[in-house]
């Protein structure tokens, strides 16, 4: 399959580069969407080897449906993600692949909690909220999830099916449980985190984490009423 990583990324100079040359190849590109960055994160991203998509419209989602489209007229069919702060561990995307690639799932999630996480690499609120987002999901829709985490791929086929429209941090909820209702093969790998390098735009503060988490609820809630 044509595989092609898309990089959600704001303000990370610092570790965007490390990021995309991590990765092991892929045969349809890697996509670093800057959502607007003040910093020299598009030219260090060009300078690693990746394609550099500029979206000035704010919103993790909408990073990833700018970067979907540009994938697509690659010809990818498989969409991989994972995010341009260096917290995951970009070889470990050939573990993430491997049930796409044996015909085992549509959707498979890196999952932090099944995961190594190393020391302060994901504050106490940002778990806790996680999990109880979770454990929502997962009784409001039959999910079996243990997390939530950006490290993930889908095929074409299996994307295609979900009609994604979140443009915020509800993307990947949203994704996970329209995966459920349109019945996809979703599968979870364990992935290892790791302490970002620079400022966390979400989980680095309890009100970020809050806001984030306010949101992934009510996406879940429009989810399930909609079911």
């Amino acid at each position: 399959m044509r595989v092609a990583v898309i990089i959600p990324a704001l303000d990370e100079e610092e570790a965007i580069g490390l990021v995309v040359r991590e990765l092991p190849p892929v045969e349809a590109g890697v996509f670093v969407v800057d959502n607007g960055s003040r910093d020299r994160t598009a030219e260090v991203a060009r300078a690693a080897g990746a394609t550099v998509l500029h979206e000035p419209r704010r919103g993790y989602g909408q990073a990833c449906l700018t970067g979907i489209a540009a994938a697509a007229a690659a010809g990818a069919e498989v969409y991989a993600f994972v995010d341009g702060d260096h917290s995951d561990h970009p070889a470990q995307l050939v573990d993430v692949l491997a049930p796409l690639l044996r015909d085992q799932a549509d959707l498979v999630i890196g999952s932090r909690s099944l995961g190594r996480r190393a020391p302060g690499a994901h504050p106490w609120h940002a778990v806790l909220g996680t999990r109880l987002c979770c454990a929502f999901m997962n009784a409001a829709l039959g999910t079996r999830a243990t997390d939530l985490g950006p490290f993930r791929a889908i095929t074409r086929g299996g994307y295609e099916r979900l009609a994604m429209t979140d443009r915020a941090y509800g993307w990947t909820v949203e994704m996970q449980a329209r995966a459920r209702k349109r019945g996809l093969r979703v599968a979870e790998v364990a992935v290892d985190y790791r302490p970002r390098i620079g400022r966390s735009k979400v989980s680095g503060t309890l009100s970020g984490s809050v806001r984030a988490g306010a949101r992934i609820l009510a996406t879940i809630a429009r989810e399930a009423a909609t079911r």
